[in-house]
């Protein structure tokens, strides 16, 4: 097999949005674009979920499709090392079993975290670069199209890391994380546009984390949005406010592709 090539294994449709399972070598992902076909000069975005979860997690399906129908772009996703189709190394079982064993005995799950996450990062990071190569040798897609990057909690870390050494994302959106140091040293390397979000009542994660990280982050074009709720409970507007930011940072007019 060609590790430079992505090849297709299986599509279906919904409400306008093909979804197309790839891999790439080791790596899984999916691909979310219009039915009707690509729309000529949408970006692409770049989707990073959250631990323990995986490429078709809901929540990162329901942004896709939001951004493929009202906007026309392409999104695409990929299975973080260990999550998804992808199997775990024996290093992450232990780290996933001593997640569970400090969550079951109630003590601090901080530390496990961040030497877990980190080393998901280092990995994730050049897997995204060879992804983006190889999408962007796809005729429906093409070497000079915008890109930008979305995430939440392990996809921000993964993210920020990825945003300080790919020139090619122009733009960032990043949901909670915990701000550990390697998180807070990459936020001071980042120049590119980027938006954060936080829920105000996330008992998980909880605000200080993101205003840290907001503080941190050496961009001087950033924002923050804070909005009511728990964990990742966002509203209909801040997905249409999260829109508007790609459209703005990656030169786009949100074409609809239905």
């Amino acid at each position: 097999m060609n590790h430079n090539t992505i090849h297709f294994n299986a599509e279906t449709s919904f409400d306008g949005v093909l979804e197309r399972s790839f891999t790439l070598g080791d790596i899984t992902g999916v691909l979310f674009s219009p039915e009707s076909g690509p729309v000529l000069g949408a970006p692409l975005l770049l989707s990073g979920h959250s631990g323990g979860m995986h490429k078709r997690a809901p929540g990162l399906v329901a942004s896709a499709q939001h951004l493929v129908t009202t906007r026309g772009y392409t999104v695409a996703a990929i299975d973080a090392p260990g999550h998804g189709d992808r199997p775990r190394n024996a290093r992450d079982r232990e780290w996933v079993e001593a997640l569970h064993a400090a969550r079951a005995a109630g003590e601090s799950m901080d530390q496990i975290i961040t030497d877990y996450n980190t080393s998901l990062a280092e990995r994730a990071v050049p897997e995204w670069q060879a992804t983006i190569d190889a999408l962007q040798a796809l005729p429906d897609i093409g070497a000079d199209v915008p890109i930008g990057y979305g995430g939440t909690t392990l996809g921000v870390v993964i993210g920020l890391m990825l945003a300080t050494a790919e020139p090619r994302i122009a733009a960032a959106a990043f949901g909670p994380v915990l701000a550990f140091d390697a998180v807070i040293e990459a936020a001071r390397q980042l120049t590119i546009p980027v938006e954060f979000t936080i829920s105000w009542d996330d008992s998980e994660i909880g605000r200080q984390p993101g205003l840290r990280l907001f503080d941190a982050c050496a961009s001087v074009d950033k924002a923050l949005h804070v909005y009511p709720g728990r964990h990742q409970q966002m509203s209909a507007f801040m997905a249409d406010n999260h829109a508007r930011f790609f459209d703005n940072h990656l030169g786009w007019a949100g074409v609809p592709a239905i």
